[in-house]
């Protein structure tokens, strides 16, 4: 008896990683705003990792996510 399941393809795709890379770059410049008590810059990476959440949004949109139109499916 063997089950079969979809792959949900884990995010490898353009979309996943632009969107990731946004976000860890935010995540970064935040935490050391936080460290060096820069309010404004905490609130500036806030606000580029909604933009990082956007833009993976419209890219997986305009078919750059996982089985996407634009995406070529790499053979395991």
């Amino acid at each position: 008896m063997s089950i079969e399941t979809a792959d949900p393809g884990h995010g490898h795709s353009p979309a996943a990683w632009t969107a990731v890379t946004i976000m860890l770059i935010a995540f970064t410049i935040g935490t050391v705003a936080f460290f060096f008590d820069a309010q404004w810059l905490v609130w500036a990476s806030a606000g580029l990792l909604v933009v990082g959440m956007i833009v993976g949004w419209v890219l997986a949109r305009a078919g750059y996510g996982v089985g996407g139109s634009k995406v070529a499916e790499k053979a395991h």
